[in-house]
Formats: C-alpha cells, structure tokens, sequence
C-alpha cells in the first residue's frame, strides 16, 4: 500500500537542520528541552512570559533561575512576543504548568499554524474538569487528538540539560507525528521512544508527582529505605489501577512514563515535589515548602486533589493520595498521615 504522503511530510518535518520548533515556557523543562532540539539539529525560539528571562537567554545564553551553570547554545533565541514565537511554527511544545495550560492556549489559539503537532510537557490533571493535558489542549485549540503529543519520563531537567544519558515516550496517537518528534528529539544522550498510548503516559506524569511528594515527606520525617521502597511500590499500584481503568495500557506505566518517571521523582533531591514533599515533613507549611522552591513549580500540590477526584470518578481506591491530599489540603501532619496508612484493614497484595 505503501506511506501516505502526509504521513511522509510530517516525518521529515523536523529532521536535520532544516527542523525548527517553538517552545512556550522557560522553566526548566522547557529549556532543557530547547537545548535537546537544538543540539539534535533544529531551531528553537522559546517564549518567556517575563522579559527579563528572554533578555538573559538571549543576552548570556543561560536561565539563571531556571537551570543554574548551563550554557544553552546559539540555536535557542528567546522572546516575550507569543505571535513571533508562534509564527510558521508546525511545532509547537507547550511549557507551561498544568494548571495555567488553558488560560495561556486561549490567548495563543489564534496564532497556531494550521496542521501543527502541539505537545504537551506538563504532568497533570486539571482541577475542576479532570481533564488530562492533551484533552485539555483538545478542546481549546479544537484540533484533531491525532494533533496532540505527550513528552513524559524519567526526565530530571537539570540531568538533562547536562547531557547524562536519559530516555523518554512521545505518545501520540498519529505514529508520523510522534516519529517526527522521535527524530527532532534524538541526540548523543537523549533517546526517546515513541508509544501511542496517551492516556497512559499522561496518568503516570500525572500520579508520580503526588507519590513523590510522599516520599519526601516520609524522609522529611527521618523514615529510610523500607518506607521509600513501600510508597514507590504501593504508588505504582494506585497509578496502575487508575490507569487501567481509564482505558491505559499496562505496559505503558510498567515503562519509562511509569515506573521510570516514579523512581526518577521519588528518590532523586533534584526532584521538586520530592523537596517539596521533604520539607513538609519537617514540618514546613504546605505555602513555605512550595515558597522554597524558588518559582519551579511543584505539581503534585495541586493536582492531588484532581488526581483524587478522577480516581474517585473511576470508583478506584487510593489511599496514599489521599494520605497525601490531606496533608496538603486537609491539616494533617505527615505522622498522622503515617499512623493512618498503616492502621488500613491487611490485606493480600
């Protein structure tokens, strides 16, 4: 039958040097990785919401408060005009965090080229509509889902934007899009794997970061590696149950977008809801633990609550996001928290 010639345009949209892409959001994610796409041979430009972020990229080529001690090469340019960035783009990554996703699509919907591969980075669950990032994409934008991409793994910024070894899924359910990003995507040290389950790789970025804020709570509290290994499992257990009844693959969160991105984020001091996590059990409010992290943004706070009500939605159980929820939102202490789970009815595994 042969390659549809669509199929085939969309694939050699962003290979070689010829590939250029715009990135909409300069927190850490979003320029480590502007300086994977252009260190794999594209053009980036990267929007920035405050001007002071687009003159230092431009000006020193760094993001000072965003990943501190790296040098972002020449290819990325920055600016704070969305229509420049946006202009001729066909693709587009959208950087920003999960909660803000929707407020920002719709003053930059007007200026999306028509047929262009809109991905998402942020690991959420909307509050409110329980929507996933690409649903929610999906409906402002009002593109095809086949439009929409999910970047998500074990991908800790900072690592990344000094070049160690990291993989990663681009999900997508059009296979010419996500291996146009695999191959815009692909360098010397960062491999992505493409993957057309989206549901799934979305409710494992979405849950991970909710079971990492428990396991820097049980460290802020003194508690080791029994209890570290414990929540790690028993949280890939409730995004497992979510996940499958949401219509997810089990081999998806048994990945990279899984297990990968829940070990990464539960035990790495670069993550931030892990810091976060850590903080508040020590003692910290929920606020100044969030305050503490200097503007990076810890997404589990917010969308635990979500992530509950969905779960809650699917009638699945889970206990160790509620746990979480109530520490976050509810004023229990995290050895509250502690006495609760371990005071639940046994059961078989």
């Amino acid at each position: 039958m042969g390659i549809p010639v669509a199929t085939i345009r969309r694939v050699g949209q962003m290979t070689g040097t010829e590939g250029s892409a715009a990135v909409m959001g300069t927190g850490a994610w979003g320029t480590a990785l502007a300086k994977v796409l252009v260190e794999a041979g594209n053009q980036v430009t990267l929007w920035a919401r405050r001007s002071e972020i687009a003159d230092e990229i431009n000006a020193n080529r760094s993001n000072a408060g965003y990943l501190p001690g790296v040098q972002l090469p020449p290819g990325v340019r920055a600016t704070t005009d969305a229509a420049e960035a946006l202009a001729g783009q066909t693709t587009v990554l959208l950087a920003v965090p999960a909660q803000s996703l929707r407020s920002n699509l719709e003053n930059w919907v007007g200026l999306l080229t028509d047929g262009a591969t809109l991905v998402s980075l942020a690991k959420g669950i909307e509050l409110g509509t329980l929507m996933r990032m690409s649903q929610v994409t999906v409906q402002v934008t009002g593109v095809d889902s086949s439009q929409v991409a999910v970047v998500s793994g074990p991908n800790l910024a900072s690592e990344i934007a000094a070049k160690q070894p990291a993989a990663t899924v681009i999900a997508c359910s059009d296979s010419g899009r996500a291996v146009a990003l695999q191959r815009a995507l692909n360098n010397g040290y960062f491999r992505p794997y493409t993957n057309s389950d989206v549901i799934g790789t979305e409710v494992g970025g979405a849950c991970k970061n909710v079971i990492a804020l428990a396991c820097g709570m049980a460290a802020g509290l003194g508690l080791g590696e029994n209890t570290a290994a414990t929540i790690v499992t028993r949280g890939l257990a409730e995004m497992m149950r979510l996940g499958i009844a949401m219509g997810a693959k089990s081999t998806t969160l048994a990945g990279l977008a899984g297990v990968g991105d829940l070990v990464a984020t539960c035990t790495s001091p670069h993550s931030r809801n892990r810091s976060v996590g850590q903080r508040r059990g020590q003692g910290e409010p929920i606020e100044s633990a969030l305050a503490a992290a200097g503007g990076h943004v810890g997404e589990g706070v917010t969308s635990c609550a979500a992530v509950l009500a969905l779960a809650s939605s699917y009638d699945v159980e889970m206990p160790l996001t509620d746990a979480v929820h109530r520490v976050c939102h509810k004023g229990l202490s995290v050895a509250e928290a502690v006495a609760l789970l371990l005071g639940r009815s046994t059961k078989p595994e």
